[in-house]
């Protein structure tokens, strides 16, 4: 038979359980919810990389059934490219393996170094994965670009639509400020009465390996694709996605 005191101790041992239980279970919803910040593990970014993959793939085929991205996924892969997609494949950075001189441009740019870690993570294990992911959508759809700024510049309509829509706002309001406090260090790369889009066409590769002036290239298009109220919304946006 239980005795009062055995009864207190059982309810003590389950409460201990539960406390427990409770914080492994926050622990682990933490570690779900860090997109858009710079990872530590990268087992960690590779697996919630690659839950956003396929939620980006059904979020597609529920608005527009005719254009399949199933194939894609996400590996750790740092570069000096830092993310990039080649066939169905995007190659993620870790910061632990970010060179010293890549690791010094964020510092610079961002103007102190906990603010340049934070700007890779908003972007580099947070904003781009949606961007690539949206160079596959493009490709799937067969869709053709007269030049590399066009696909380069609806790959962040699609990003910046999809994390809208992913309940991302304040991280994109984030990438924004960033964006702007950026482009105050970096130069317009184009020289003048060069055609835009055009020169960063014919540059491209040069233009993508010098992370200054890829730089001020990617977050210009961010600023003028997030200040345009004109865009639809990305279930919109995907039901009427194609080709032309």
């Amino acid at each position: 038979m239980t005795t009062k005191h055995e009864k207190q101790m059982n309810t003590t041992a389950m409460k201990k359980v539960l406390l427990i239980l409770t914080a492994l279970i926050y622990l682990q919803s933490s570690a779900q919810n860090k997109w858009f910040e710079t990872y530590t593990d990268s087992i960690l970014l590779t697996r919630d990389a690659n839950k956003i993959v396929q939620q980006f793939a059904s979020k597609i085929e529920q608005h527009n059934p005719d254009i399949k991205l199933n194939n894609n996924k996400a590996i750790k892969n740092t570069t000096p490219y830092l993310i990039f997609i080649n066939n169905a494949t995007i190659s993620l950075p870790f910061w632990m393996e970010v060179s010293s001189q890549q690791k010094e441009f964020f510092t610079e740019i961002a103007r102190g170094a906990n603010e340049g870690k934070k700007v890779f993570g908003l972007f580099f294990n947070g904003f781009y994965l949606a961007h690539e992911l949206g160079h596959s959508l493009s490709a799937n759809a067969g869709k053709n670009f007269d030049n590399a700024y066009d696909s380069e510049y609806e790959a962040n309509i699609i990003a910046i639509l999809y994390w809208k829509a992913a309940g991302e706002k304040r991280n994109l309001k984030k990438c924004y400020a960033y964006s702007k406090k950026m482009l105050k260090t970096l130069e317009n790369p184009v020289p003048a009465n060069e055609d835009y889009a055009k020169y960063i066409t014919e540059h491209y590769s040069e233009l993508a390996s010098y992370p200054y002036k890829y730089g001020y290239i990617q977050f210009t298009q961010f600023v003028e694709i997030y200040e345009d109220k004109s865009l639809s919304n990305f279930d919109a946006f995907i039901k009427n996605y194609n080709a032309k």
